[in-house]
C-alpha cells in the first residue's frame, strides 16, 4: 500500500510538504505541487479518508437523501443518483445515499454527525418541510426539485410546467382536440409533489390556451391502474385522440392496454410522454417525448454544491428548458 512517505520520497519533497499538497492549507509553488500531484498518479496513492478527514474538516461526502417508495419508478430515481455520484467523483468526493424517511429529523442528524460537508435534496414538496431545516444548517445544501418557497437555497428541475405546455402545443399543432393526462400515482398529488403540480398546472393551462377539451387522471403504476385510469378517461372523453404521460412506469401497461382496446398508435391516439430518452426507444412504437434530463440535473445540482463549499454563496433556480423528440407515437390527425 503506497504511503504518503512514499509520494515523498518520489517527488524529491517533505512528506508535510506532500500534506500542505493535498489540503491546500499552505501554499506550495506550482513546480512543487505538479511534481507531487505527477507522483500521486504514478504511485496510485490514495489519502487515507480519516485522516483527511481530520487534516481538513472536510469529509469528502456529499449527502444525497432520495425517495424510496413503492411508487417511484427506480430506474428513473437511478439516472439522477448516477449522475450526482459521477459528477461527484469528479471532484474527489464520494456520494452517501439516505432515504427520506427520517424527514427533517434525518437532515439534522446528519449534519451534527458531519457525516458529510453537504447535503442534496431529491423528491421536493411545494411546502416542504424539510426546506426551512436545511437553511438553518452550517453545510450547505441544494434542491433538486423546487419548492414554493426556496429562500436562499439553490435550486434546479426541469421545467415541467413548460414540458406540459410544450406536449400540448405539440398535440394541438397536430390537430388534436380531444387531449388527457395520465399523471402520476395520486399520492405523489396529495404529497403536494412539486413537480406533479408544476406539470399538472402548464397542462391545464396550455389546454385552455389552446381551447382543447381535455381532462387529467392520477394513475396507479400496475396494469388493474392502467385499466381503470383508461376507462375514467373514455368515459369521460370517448372521442380522445392524443394522451400525455407522465408516469414513466404505466408506458409499457398503457401501450399494452391500448393494443388490447384496438387503439392503433398512432391512428387512432397518439401518445407523448416525459421519460429519459434512453426509456423512449425500446418501446413497440417509439415514442414522442419530452426528456427528462437526469443527466445534466444531477451534474448541475453538484456543481452547485461544490461552489457552495467553495465559498461562493450565489443562490439560483435554474429551471432547464424542456425537449420535444418527435417519433413515431403521434401523428396529424385527420
Amino acid at each position: 500500500m503506497v504511503s504518503i512517505a512514499d509520494v515523498a520520497r518520489d517527488a524529491g519533497v517533505s512528506s508535510s510538504t506532500v500534506s500542505y499538497v493535498l489540503s491546500g492549507k499552505r501554499s506550495i509553488s506550482s513546480e512543487t505541487q505538479r511534481r507531487v500531484e505527477a507522483s500521486i498518479h504514478r504511485l496510485g496513492y490514495h489519502p487515507h479518508a480519516g485522516a483527511r478527514a481530520l487534516a481538513s474538516s472536510r469529509t469528502s461526502v456529499l449527502a444525497l437523501i432520495m425517495p424510496l417508495r413503492t411508487d417511484i419508478d427506480v430506474p428513473v430515481l437511478m439516472g439522477f443518483v448516477n449522475s450526482v455520484v459521477t459528477t461527484a467523483r469528479n471532484y474527489d468526493y464520494d456520494v452517501l445515499l439516505l432515504t427520506n424517511d427520517e424527514g427533517p429529523a434525518g437532515l439534522r442528524r446528519v449534519a451534527d454527525s458531519a457525516m458529510a460537508d453537504a447535503l442534496l435534496l431529491m423528491d421536493v414538496e411545494d411546502e416542504d418541510s424539510r426546506v426551512p431545516v436545511l437553511q438553518s444548517l452550517s453545510c450547505p445544501g441544494v434542491l433538486i426539485g423546487l419548492p414554493n418557497d426556496p429562500g436562499d437555497l439553490s435550486c434546479v428541475d426541469l421545467d415541467f410546467s413548460a414540458a406540459a405546455k410544450r406536449c400540448v402545443r405539440h398535440l394541438a399543432d397536430l390537430g388534436h382536440e380531444q387531449v388527457a393526462l395520465i399523471g402520476p400515482s395520486p399520492v405523489v398529488y396529495e404529497r403536494g409533489t412539486s413537480f406533479a403540480g408544476r406539470f399538472l398546472r402548464g397542462f391545464t393551462s396550455a389546454a385552455r390556451e389552446r381551447g382543447l377539451h381535455a381532462t387529467s387522471q392520477a394513475c396507479l403504476p400496475s396494469y388493474e391502474g392502467v385499466r381503470d385510469c383508461l376507462d375514467r378517461i373514455l368515459t369521460e372523453q370517448p372521442r380522445l385522440t392524443g394522451l400525455v404521460v407522465h408516469n414513466e412506469a404505466v408506458l409499457d401497461p398503457l401501450l399494452s392496454e391500448l393494443h388490447s382496446r384496438d387503439m392503433r398508435i398512432p391512428e387512432d391516439i397518439s401518445v407523448v410522454a416525459v421519460t429519459p430518452d434512453e426509456m423512449a426507444a425500446n418501446r413497440s412504437v417509439p415514442l414522442t417525448t419530452v426528456s427528462l434530463p437526469s443527466e445534466d440535473i444531477g451534474r448541475i445540482a453538484v456543481e452547485m454544491t461544490m461552489r457552495e463549499l467553495q465559498g461562493v454563496r450565489s443562490p439560483e433556480v435554474r429551471l432547464l428548458s424542456p425537449r420535444l423528440t418527435p417519433a413515431r407515437s403521434t401523428a396529424q390527425r385527420h
